[in-house]
């Protein structure tokens, strides 16, 4: 008699801690780089999450969703720093 696969832990947390991670990276560079070079620094912070997303991704060992996953954390990780990027531009923009 074989032993029933267990059922697979969620993997909505591991992509919303990449999520997470871009957001605090975001609003550090913000406060931190001057306002010409925040684009730079945004792009950076994104390659960042996709090595940090890969990472989180990797750990667990599960083969199954893992290019799903991956996607989904740095679809996820653009969209927090395109917004992010969008409210310090606006902010600068309206203090001008």
């Amino acid at each position: 008699m074989s032993t029933p696969p267990l059922a697979p832990r969620s993997s909505l947390w591991s992509i919303i801690a990449v999520w997470v991670v871009s957001a605090v990276a975001g609003i550090v560079i913000g406060f931190v780089v001057p306002p010409g070079h925040r684009a730079e620094w945004l792009t950076i912070a994104l390659g960042g999450a996709i090595i940090v997303s890969f990472a989180v991704q990797l750990a667990p060992g599960r083969p199954e969703g893992f290019i799903r996953r991956v996607a989904l954390s740095v679809v996820g990780a653009l969209f927090v720093l395109g917004i992010i990027g969008i409210v310090f531009g606006l902010a600068t923009v309206a203090t001008v």
